[in-house]
């Protein structure tokens, strides 16, 4: 938690991860991020994974540090108000809800013309998509996996949602300067499906497929266009060794003691592997029995410190309870991690703002709202309603 954005209020009108990490990264770099969430919970409030008193720690995990209202918006009183909420403050808004309807930037700017939006879609065309749905339709399962395999692997990291939260971050930001010097607001559409296509173009994918003429081979657990895999040592641990720079691959041959070897299979194909890192995946196939025979001579434990001290690339497989136990950088004696208690009940390790910032002060992470728990709070300051206009609307079950 740093205060970089201290003062400035963002309101959050979204659910499951591309819209609420959106406003996570607002408000663990000290920003007021408010939630409007359904009485009850909305359509993520109770999503796996769950805790000990079956409360959401998906919930808990993408709304900390936030402050949350609890509307009625089956209600015409309360779409309303989730309007003034929306268009209210420093008038930046993040959602996921529909281009068209009560939260359309036509109907949010009746009530203010400079407001600035950012509204996260599935298609750019407004048709629904999940992370998942456009991961599957953009063809990146259809390059997972085995080679001998027709099957498409999912994979289990929501990377589509994870970048379009942190993109749209940047692009509200953006926006929002933008207004500074022009006074004008004006809504940004961040869709999934343009979110995948860019990448895959940035990526250099989509020119591969075009120039080529086919689709990219599966390659196992190869790592395309270099070398990269998984071995397995003398006690039977798995490892990841990766060598793309010339530096790791003649780190990697040295402690392994093969350079002589591996000098015999570039000479036969007249090749240079510590020129070429592509020359290493197309000859992965002579390479790999080379590598997997020297590491296989070795324990986990032996080969440590020799990778380590030599600057190889490299990586033990671990769970994540594993992870959690056996590499403290990750979390134990990680400086973004701190203990919070949560509304569900449970403590546990709970992370901060990512970026470490040398000489800034960090604040611990703080834990997520219970739904609705600071609707009085919001009405009177965000809003300035007076305490009969808060009860009456209490009275009426819009807010709770």
């Amino acid at each position: 938690m740093y205060d970089l954005l201290k003062g400035l209020t963002v309101v959050e009108g979204a659910a499951f991860i591309a819209g609420p990490s959106c406003g996570l990264h607002f408000a663990q770099m000290g920003a007021r991020v408010i939630r409007f969430d359904q009485i009850g919970g909305g359509p993520d409030s109770g999503r796996w994974p769950l805790g000990p008193q079956r409360e959401s720690l998906y919930w808990e995990g993408l709304n900390k540090n936030k402050l949350s209202i609890g509307v009625d918006l089956s209600k015409p009183e309360g779409r309303e108000l989730a309007v003034q909420l929306a268009t209210s403050g420093d008038g930046l808004f993040v959602t996921n809800f529909p281009e068209s309807g009560f939260l359309s930037y036509d109907n949010l700017t009746r009530l203010r013309q400079d407001l600035v939006c950012l509204r996260i879609m599935g298609w750019a065309d407004g048709t629904p998509a999940v992370d998942y749905t456009v991961n599957a339709a953009i063809g990146v399962p259809l390059m997972t996996g085995p080679q001998d395999s027709h099957e498409p692997v999912n994979h289990v990291l929501p990377a589509w949602d994870l970048m379009a939260g942190a993109y749209g971050a940047f692009a509200l930001l953006a926006a929002e300067k933008a207004r500074a010097q022009t006074g004008q607001g004006q809504e940004v559409r961040l869709a999934l499906s343009d979110l995948a296509a860019a990448t895959m173009g940035n990526l250099g994918q989509l020119a591969e497929v075009l120039t080529s003429g086919q689709d990219r081979a599966r390659c196992g657990n190869d790592l395309f266009g270099a070398f990269g895999r998984d071995f397995i040592t003398a006690d039977g641990k798995r490892i990841m060794v990766v060598a793309i720079t010339p530096r790791q691959w003649k780190s990697l041959l040295k402690v392994l003691d093969i350079v002589d070897s591996v000098a015999a299979i570039e000479a036969e194909h007249h090749v240079s592997f510590l020129a070429d890192e592509g020359a290493r995946f197309v000859y992965r196939a002579q390479l790999v029995p080379v590598i997997a025979q020297a590491i296989a001579q070795r324990t986990a434990s032996e080969l440590a410190p020799l990778f380590d001290d030599s600057g190889v690339c490299w990586s033990n497989y671990h769970t994540l309870a594993e992870a959690y136990r056996q590499e403290p950088r990750f979390f134990r004696d990680n400086p973004i991690f701190s203990e919070v208690t949560h509304p569900g009940g449970a403590s546990y390790p709970t992370p901060g703002a990512a970026a470490r910032i040398p000489g800034a002060s960090r604040r611990d992470a703080g834990p997520a709202p219970k739904i609705g728990q600071h609707t009085d709070e919001i009405l009177a300051t965000l809003l300035n309603l007076s305490s009969s206009e808060i009860g009456l609307l209490h009275d009426k079950k819009v807010v709770g």
